[in-house]
């Protein structure tokens, strides 16, 4: 026992109660996804109910690996490899958008040779622009008005990949773009940059909606959400879920809407969870995900460079709000935006670039956490004279 304790507390550094939401989360998400995904498993793999349940618990474990590794090296590296990753990221868009894999009229995807693996270019660019947002606020906090130097590299970088993820995904772009702007207003920009930055954003916006993928998609969405006399299906089927949950819920892997309800593994999991584990479970899901942004604001309070601080409140933030908008989609507070719930729905290598985003965050808690590398601290305890006093005979 005493092993395995020194071990946790070698090899899981940082926030020890971040540690224990992700690992819940973790944990939830495989019981939840095995229960909607039972009757898809059994339709499309000949039986084999069990085929998405160690499909997901993999992807998570390699998320979980991700994660360790990326929360062991120093977050102050995160500054030099956003800019590459950056870069990289614009043409992977820009091929996503034109030559990749189709889905429900959007081109997001892009198919990895050999592993036969789905990726989207988007969750390396909002991993990448957050991270070189964060970077060059920290770099300017003295000179934050300098107009060439911070704002224009600023405008140019959020406006133009937040409108090459829109050209097939609005919902990511949108969210990625007001992320951004958070961003901005922690990090001291003045209210009439930020103004600009939405000017801007809104001709990036537009360009995206006119020749990309999805104008006609988000508008049937939203005319279908302002329409109070009839229900999208997926949301009925949503509705009938959360009814029929009650206050505890039906018990786990005793979904029926699993059956009714499109992506309810993804998109609506939510819905699913309230059925089987009822408003209790709902609540709970609540609970922790502001837990989450809670420990994460704890380390931004306690770092002692801009970096960090903004580094972890981006990334916190995004992905608490991007789990608000998707519970608040399963109620009917949103139009439908096809946006997953993160750390608890079924996906590919986007849990990966969540759990590099979480093991960031985790290596700013640990390096706030430890004490800094000095010689003071290094030098070997020199024990008292007196115990070192040879006494002559």
């Amino acid at each position: 026992m005493e092993k395995a304790k020194l071990w946790l507390q070698e090899n899981l550094k940082g926030d020890p109660i971040l540690w224990g939401i992700i690992i819940a989360f973790s944990l939830i998400s495989i019981l939840v996804v095995y229960s909607a995904t039972g009757t898809l498993a059994y339709k499309k793999m000949s039986g084999n109910t069990e085929y998405f349940l160690f499909k997901h618990s993999s992807l998570i474990f390699v998320g979980l690996i991700f994660m360790w590794f990326a929360h062991k090296i120093n977050y102050k590296y995160y500054s030099k490899l956003s800019l590459l990753a950056l870069c990289l990221s614009v043409p992977l868009l820009l091929f996503a958008w034109k030559f990749g894999s189709n889905l429900n009229d959007a081109s997001r995807w892009i198919r990895i040779p050999l592993i036969n693996q789905t990726f989207q270019p988007s969750d390396l660019a909002k991993l990448a622009l957050i991270s070189h947002l964060a970077s060059m606020l920290s770099k300017r906090q003295m000179n934050i008005d300098a107009v060439k130097e911070t704002l224009i590299p600023i405008l140019l970088w959020c406006g133009g990949i937040c409108g090459l993820i829109m050209l097939s995904n609005i919902s990511s772009g949108l969210l990625l773009f007001a992320t951004c702007l958070l961003l901005m207003f922690i990090g001291r920009v003045p209210m009439k940059y930020i103004g600009m930055l939405i000017i801007v954003g809104a001709i990036f916006g537009s360009v995206a909606l006119a020749v990309g993928q999805r104008m006609g998609t988000a508008i049937s969405r939203i005319e279908k959400f302002m329409d109070k006399d009839e229900v999208p299906f997926q949301l009925e089927q949503s509705y009938i879920a959360i009814a029929t949950g009650g206050v505890v819920g039906k018990g786990p892997g005793n979904s029926d809407q699993r059956n009714f309800l499109p992506h309810p593994y993804s998109d609506f999991i939510y819905a699913i969870i309230i059925e089987e584990y009822g408003i209790v479970g709902g609540v709970v899901i609540l609970f922790l995900y502001l837990a989450f942004l809670y420990r994460g604001m704890i380390v931004v309070a306690r770092s002692s460079g801009a970096f960090g601080g903004l580094l972890s409140a981006g990334l916190s933030f995004s992905l608490v709000i991007q789990a608000m908008i998707n519970m608040g989609v399963a109620v009917g507070l949103g139009p439908i935006t096809g946006l997953p719930l993160p750390l608890l729905s079924m996906g590919g290598t986007s849990l990966i670039f969540t759990g590099i985003s979480m093991g960031i965050i985790l290596s700013v808690s640990r390096n706030e956490m430890e004490p800094p590398f000095t010689k003071e601290n290094t030098k070997p305890k020199i024990k008292p004279a007196a115990e070192n006093v040879l006494v002559n005979a």
